[in-house]
């Protein structure tokens, strides 16, 4: 079955309080796994609103090569998050296996088996990158 990872940015990929200077610090962690096991990213994160896909693969240098789109319109209503990733999927990939990497759990579901859920606070940690790496080697 396809695997598909779902990627915010803000809270994950650098703590919400970042200064330009510290965004995406803790990209390398994230590189670290998808490089040993690659698998296609999907930016689910709103900055998709704001720039075009190919400026933010530049941001992702190490893995822009698994990027293979962002999800779509902004859903209005509960567990908007979660509800534009099941648009994508069901346009894209409707049997697919997927995970959210995500800081907003109230973006999804009460206890939404597919979210990776990180601290806003700190972005991800190698805790995160554990639960990734246990799904990808399935």
């Amino acid at each position: 079955m396809r695997k598909l990872l779902f990627l915010d940015f803000d809270g994950v990929l650098h703590n919400t309080t970042s200064s330009e200077g510290l965004l995406f610090e803790k990209l390398n962690l994230l590189s670290d796994v998808l490089l040993e096991i690659p698998c296609p990213v999907v930016i689910s994160s709103s900055w998709r609103f704001h720039y075009e896909l190919n400026m933010l693969k530049s941001y992702l240098k190490p893995i822009s090569k698994l990027i293979v789109g962002t999800t779509g319109d902004p859903f209005i209503g509960r567990f908007p998050r979660y509800h534009e990733i099941k648009a994508y999927l069901n346009l894209q990939a409707p049997f697919a296996d997927w995970r959210a990497l995500d800081d907003s759990f109230l973006e999804f579901p009460k206890l939404c088996p597919e979210l990776i859920l990180c601290k806003a606070k700190t972005g991800i940690t190698q805790n995160e990158m554990n639960i990734l790496t246990e799904w990808l080697k399935k």
